[in-house]
């Protein structure tokens, strides 16, 4: 039998429980959406932490600063490996990516 869940007025809590909790499709909408911010604040920490503006960042890698702008957004959904290459290369970095198995599974299972 299972215990009745503790009344809170945490409002996060209370949307959690309406909303995430136990939906599969949400937690990983979620989990996507903090992968691109994740992205998207390494490089502006990084490129703020050298000292560069986005017009020097994108002289180096190439392109325009709107497009430095866009990669910095967390809205932005456009990321390629090729663009975040040449950024991590402008902002002596390496890029690094990962395959991690999900729920803890291993791929072959």
């Amino acid at each position: 039998m299972s215990s009745p869940q503790q009344p809170t007025r945490n409002a996060v809590e209370i949307m959690h429980r309406r909303y995430i909790k136990g939906k599969k499709k949400h937690l990983k909408y979620i989990e996507k959406e903090r992968e691109r911010v994740k992205i998207a604040q390494q490089i502006y920490e990084l490129r703020t932490q050298i000292g560069l503006t986005q017009q020097e960042l994108a002289k180096r890698v190439g392109t325009r600063q709107s497009v430095i702008s866009r990669l910095e957004s967390a809205d932005y959904y456009g990321h390629t490996q090729k663009m975040l290459q040449r950024i991590a290369n402008a902002l002596h970095c390496n890029l690094r990516i990962e395959l991690v198995p999900q729920n803890g599974q291993h791929a072959y299972a």
